[in-house]
């Protein structure tokens, strides 16, 4: 028998509209609230919808990033708007704070209280609808999206930026600049050159592309070969090198997702079927160090290489003993090092993701992973016994969450270890010292020449002072024909001269 406190997920559901048009108004509230009554449908028991005494809702981004802001209005407490959709009430609100990591965070930290008996039901939604957003405002149509369902939700996860001010100072806020930092930074250590590493992205990120072609939820399905990810052109021009638009994280879509979690016992009661069941056997959540300037090794993660070797430790097998992957993919850095830390190989056979990823099915902002871990529950009703591993990040290689999962029943109590032990021996890793004044001769450790449509428009590098090799941060002269010949010719190691003018600190590279 299947202890009655072994938390469960029990239905999905998800939501890519490509066809409302802008014009309709539609907000995102009545997008999740969709992809929530597929979720509860899912499950074969529409009565579970009185059970929910938790309702869950991932931040949007327009709540995240400057980059997205909505001028249109929001609601004022998020699930709240959700639950008066769905007419039910939870006793318990919940609105995420930023992360790719919160999906499979919060289904960790649920599955823990419906164990322990003090949670019945949950419904974890989320959702965008950036593109919609985005036709109402080039249209200039009067769409007002704000709501006062009253009340407050709670707060859940980390409200800590994911940069420090030093590196605010020099342009850093944005993942499209730092995942192209961290993705040099392999390449150095990788000792391929640039022409050679592009098209080893192109060939990892084909993968994803033939995957995405085959899932009518993506929102990319051109299925890109590695040559077209690797042709610079205007449909796939540079946005924060070595990244062409292709390999990045597609955002400016309308998706939505949602999963419902409860007991056996309580599924037994309201009479799911087991064939619905899937099981949690392992998870774990931790964190790198904070700040990537931080991060003596930028090629690596030791959070991902700990905690997903906690969560094969409680699952009882380990990364061979694994079927069906999903790996988080806003860019290829994130999977490269996801790949490397997991010990598997960038091609390997068994594939890296069931939805297609962030480029090409689509990067919902912090909701992906509930996409991820819903596709991942198709997948293992379809394969009985199976086993796949879903893989969560937030910021910028920063927060990692794991969740292996089958249709195969937990055996025994469920249990988990405790997370702070395990991020306590991360946190005392050794930190980089970085600079904030440097002056004099210097080398470039790693950098990124960022991009508008019209050409390059700003660099910015990680370097290392010849005296005593500090790390240090710094721009490059605001200087189009300099900023594309570092571009375009090798620039890693590149000697040159730092100084610090006006609380901004400028590398000079030495001539060719």
């Amino acid at each position: 028998m299947i202890d009655d406190d072994t938390p469960i997920l029990v239905g999905c559901g998800e939501i890519t509209d490509e066809d409302t048009p802008a014009s309709a108004g539609r907000p995102p509230y009545d997008l999740i609230a969709q992809a929530a009554r597929q979720a509860i449908a899912d499950t074969g028991c529409p009565a579970i919808a009185g059970s929910i005494d938790t309702l869950a809702m991932l931040r949007a981004f327009a709540d995240t990033s400057h980059r997205f802001a909505n001028p249109l209005g929001a609601s004022s407490n998020p699930p709240a708007s959700i639950a008066r959709r769905l007419g039910i009430a939870p006793a318990r609100l919940v609105y995420t704070w930023n992360g790719g990591n919160m999906p499979q965070y919060l289904v960790n930290a649920y599955a823990e209280r419906i164990a322990a008996g003090d949670m019945r039901a949950a419904l974890i939604v989320g959702g965008e609808a950036l593109r919609t957003q985005q036709g109402i405002l080039r249209a200039g149509l009067p769409v007002d999206w704000r709501e006062d369902p009253g009340g407050d939700p709670e707060l859940v996860g980390d409200p800590r930026r994911g940069w420090n001010d030093h590196e605010d100072a020099h342009g850093m806020r944005a993942a499209i600049v730092f995942y192209p930092l961290i993705e040099h930074a392999i390449r150095a250590v990788r000792g391929a050159s640039m022409p050679a590493h592009l098209r080893s992205m192109a060939r990892l990120f084909a993968r994803f592309a033939a995957v995405a072609a085959a899932n009518p939820l993506a929102t990319r399905r051109a299925g890109y070969d590695a040559d077209r990810l690797a042709l610079i052109d205007g449909e796939n021009r540079w946005i924060g090198h070595p990244y062409p638009k292709l390999m990045n994280a597609n955002a400016y879509i309308d998706q939505a997702a949602a999963l419902l979690m409860t007991s056996v016992g309580h599924a037994r009661e309201l009479g799911i079927a087991p064939g619905r069941w899937i099981f949690l056997h392992g998870c774990a959540d931790a964190h790198d160090h904070w700040y990537i300037s931080e991060r003596p090794e930028l090629h690596r993660s030791h959070a991902i290489r700990a905690a997903s070797t906690e969560a094969f430790d409680m699952a009882g097998r380990g990364v061979d003993g694994i079927d069906f992957f999903d790996l988080y993919s806003c860019f290829p850095s994130a999977v490269e090092i996801g790949c490397a830390e997991l010990g598997i190989a960038e091609d390997d056979p068994r594939g890296l993701t069931v939805t297609g990823g962030l480029p090409y099915f689509g990067g919902p902002g912090n909701n992906y992973v509930t996409h991820s871990i819903a596709a991942m529950m198709r997948t293992l009703r379809a394969a009985p016994g199976r086993f796949g591993l879903v893989t969560a990040n937030g910021n910028y290689v920063t927060k990692h969450s794991f969740g292996v999962y089958s249709t195969e029943p937990v055996h025994g109590p469920w249990r988990r270890g405790d997370p702070a032990r395990l991020q306590a021996r991360l946190d005392a890793l050794p930190k980089e010292r970085v600079e904030e004044r440097p002056q004099g001769p210097a080398i470039i450790e790693t950098y990124t020449v960022m991009h508008g449509r019209d050409g390059p428009a700003e660099g910015i590098v990680f370097g290392r002072l010849e005296a005593g090799g500090a790390r240090f941060i710094a721009r490059l002269p605001d200087d189009p024909a300099l900023l594309a010949e570092v571009r375009d010719t090798e620039s890693l190691g590149r000697p040159g001269t730092v100084s610090h003018v006006d609380g901004i600190n400028r590398f000079v590279p030495a001539p060719r």
